[in-house]
């Protein structure tokens, strides 16, 4: 169940700092908490931003439900609807507010006294560094950031102002955060690309020499992989969102305001363009190009650069690759061969039976 604020605070007063219409006019319950349309009760403030939500939203008993002009009469006529352009981008204002008010003070600045921190690492003014963190030489991190327990920042890393890093993140060396990052427990930005070369029947090593760079206002979840660079860096742009355990290998770049769901696989030197969304568990092979607006489904398999916006999916299943390679030419030829069987379909309905056929005759 998810938390309550410390006090009730009136609708009209969330109204007034967020914006929207409140129907009907005059109506002002307290609120003290967020909850979804199902199970909401009194006091509690929901949304409703999509069709497929209509069955539960037609029986809530939430307090008041942020709702767009064109779903409003899906809430049952006694509801209380606060009327904005776009229901989930103006939740999301809402929560964010109902999260500062919960957490309370933020934690004081200042150094825990278990924290390594090198005399050569520079700190901006209210930064906190947890407990039993590693700050190594040559360090900058910005104005107002928080780095958490047991987190690493090797050697020459840099750390824009505000950005969060939680507890037990590695961030290796040289390598680059922008300002209002965060970035979730457990991820690891800069490790080694897996870069080998094959040498009389072993691998050898190829040293990865480039670094990470990380935009600003971007989001890493949690147990993620950001590979340094083997040459060139490894970029995310500014506003980029990634969620929990993705792998992103070496030399990838990943334009702006990209968005990945869990468990999404970038192979090396891969660049994928502005505003793309990309399915859990989606995977895109290395070097292949895919261009700014691109929506990759859930499961999808990208073997082939994009070159025009629009959604895309894909998925085969797993056989021989020389049996693959001819299936997979098969499958693309399947709409000119559909085209060719309906005409011969027509062309045997059209043409006269002869003898031989009527006889069964070869």
């Amino acid at each position: 169940m998810a938390r309550s604020l410390p006090h009730p605070v009136a609708l009209r007063a969330l109204v007034e700092r967020f914006g929207g219409v409140v129907q009907p006019e005059g109506a002002d319950p307290p609120i003290v908490r967020l909850a979804p349309l199902a199970s909401a009760r009194s006091g509690d403030l929901s949304f409703l931003a999509a069709p497929r939500h209509r069955a539960s939203a037609g029986g809530t008993h939430a307090s008041a439900v942020i709702v767009s002009a064109e779903l409003s009469p899906a809430l049952a006529p006694d509801v209380v609807r606060v009327v904005v352009d776009d229901p989930l981008a103006h939740f999301g204002r809402v929560a964010r507010w109902f999260e500062h008010v919960m957490e309370g003070d933020a934690p004081q600045p200042g150094i825990d006294p278990s924290a390594s921190v090198s005399p050569r690492a520079v700190l901006g003014a209210g930064v906190r560094i947890g407990a039993h963190c590693v700050i190594e030489d040559g360090v900058v991190v910005g104005d107002d950031c928080s780095i958490g327990a047991h987190t690493t920042l090797a050697r020459g890393v840099r750390v824009g102002a505000a950005s969060v890093v939680h507890a037990n993140v590695s961030v290796y060396r040289d390598c680059t955060l922008g300002a209002r990052c965060i970035v979730h427990s457990g991820t690891v930005i800069g490790s080694d690309g897996f870069g080998f070369a094959r040498e009389h029947g072993r691998w050898s090593k190829i040293p990865q020499l480039g670094t990470v760079v990380i935009g600003d206002d971007v989001e890493i979840g949690a147990n993620c992989a950001i590979d340094r660079g083997a040459l060139e860096d490894t970029v995310i742009g500014d506003g980029c969102k990634l969620d929990n355990l993705i792998q992103i290998a070496h030399n990838v770049r990943i334009g702006e305001h990209s968005a990945l769901a869990g468990c999404v696989g970038v192979a090396g030197s891969a660049v994928i363009g502005r505003r793309c969304m990309i399915g859990g568990g989606a995977g895109i092979l290395g070097h292949l190009e895919i261009c700014d607006d691109v929506v990759v489904s859930a499961m999808s398999l990208v073997t082939r650069s994009i070159s025009e916006p629009g959604f895309y999916s894909g998925v085969f299943p797993l056989m021989p690759n020389a049996r693959w390679e001819r299936s997979a030419t098969i499958v693309r030829r399947l709409p000119e061969l559909r085209d060719r069987v309906r005409t011969l379909e027509q062309a045997v309905r059209g043409a006269p039976m002869d003898s031989s056929d009527e006889q069964g005759e070869d």
